[in-house]
């Protein structure tokens, strides 16, 4: 949403930014047009949300994330009539459609109908959409914007944050079960059996820290597994990383995939899903696990550290639907048919 907000026409359209949940940073000055609502949860930002719409009137929103989707098409009756709405499904639904209760396909529908158009990341999600909600759904299947050219820049310039010989092993996500980091760290366990100089850093939060935490030293890993926590800038992390692991159990599109290898980052990924799977296969510098279990993923894991040299990187031309001004393109498009500017 950030890439969104510095990179569409400013001729064309006037952007604004909102942030429900979250405090101020010293980010907020490169939005000019930023609103804070400083909720806590998306429910208690609610007011904050209608206030903000009543005061812009604006010709469109672009939502991009489940509850703030639900959230913003509930509150659509309060709004000003000409202003219409796209959605941006930021995952799968619970994996599979069958896992929705009664009253979550419920909701899906009563809020989703209300959408002028629903975005999806891959063409997995745009089908899972389409099956909840009839044949008839307006779905669009656009892709996320990466800041290839950027991100390509910072991880050359930018010292490591590494030390010792390594290998040395990133992973990111937040810390529940469907990110997999179990998994990754019974794999890590084997992988040091032939590697014992590797150590493996995970960035992110979450439910599972202390289970994790817990399982690491169980294990026997100690100071080999790093939990760092939240970091602002994931990228930062790149340099001298050896390898980014992906270790997910049920992952749509993760970001994280997309701008490591934008780093040019040799890659072991977990088949979480379809688009994931169609869209690594048989890539250089990508080791596919065979399947979402810890022996595949360490099957893959010392596969990619038989062969790779240190600080080896790809080139991954798969990612240019990804860059940022063809995306950016994208979107613009699909926002001025919306209101009817084109």
């Amino acid at each position: 949403m950030a890439h969104l907000a510095r990179s569409l026409p400013c001729s064309q359209l006037e952007v604004h930014l909102g942030v429900v949940v979250g405090s101020p940073s010293s980010s907020d000055a490169l939005f000019p047009r930023l609103h804070r609502i400083k909720a806590t949860r998306v429910l208690f930002g609610t007011p904050g949300l209608l206030r903000i719409v009543r005061q812009l009137k604006p010709d469109l929103i672009l939502s991009g994330m489940f509850h703030l989707n639900q959230a913003l098409l509930l509150l659509r009756p309060l709004f000003p009539r000409t202003t219409r709405i796209l959605v941006r499904q930021n995952g799968m639904l619970a994996g599979r459609i069958p896992a929705l209760s009664r009253w979550e396909r419920l909701l899906y529908r009563v809020t989703y109908r209300k959408a002028e158009g629903i975005i999806s990341q891959t063409s997995d999600m745009a089908k899972e959409i389409t099956q909840l909600l009839g044949q008839r759904a307006p779905v669009h299947v656009l892709r996320n914007p990466v800041d290839l050219d950027g991100i390509r820049r910072s991880s050359e310039r930018l010292p490591t944050r590494w030390g010792g010989p390594g290998p040395h092993l990133l992973a990111i996500g937040r810390l529940s079960p469907e990110k997999g980091f179990d998994l990754l760290l019974d794999a890590f366990a084997e992988v040091r059996l032939r590697h014992p100089r590797a150590n493996l850093t995970i960035l992110g939060e979450g439910p599972d820290r202390l289970t994790l935490e817990a399982r690491s030293v169980a294990l026997g890993l100690g100071g080999k597994v790093r939990f760092a926590g939240y970091v602002s800038d994931p990228a930062a992390w790149f340099p001298g990383t050896s390898l980014l692991v992906l270790p997910s159990r049920n992952d749509a599109l993760p970001n994280v995939l997309l701008e490591g290898a934008a780093a040019g980052l040799p890659i072991v990924a977990t088949p979480c899903s379809t688009g994931v799977a169609e869209l690594l296969h048989g890539k250089a510098g990508i080791w596919l696990a065979r399947d979402c279990s810890a022996a595949s993923l360490a099957e893959s894991l010392k596969a990619a550290l038989a062969v790779l040299r240190t600080g080896q990187r790809f080139r991954h031309d798969w990612l240019e639907p990804f860059n940022l001004p063809r995306v950016t393109a994208q979107y613009r498009q699909l926002i001025l048919q919306t209101v009817g500017a084109e």
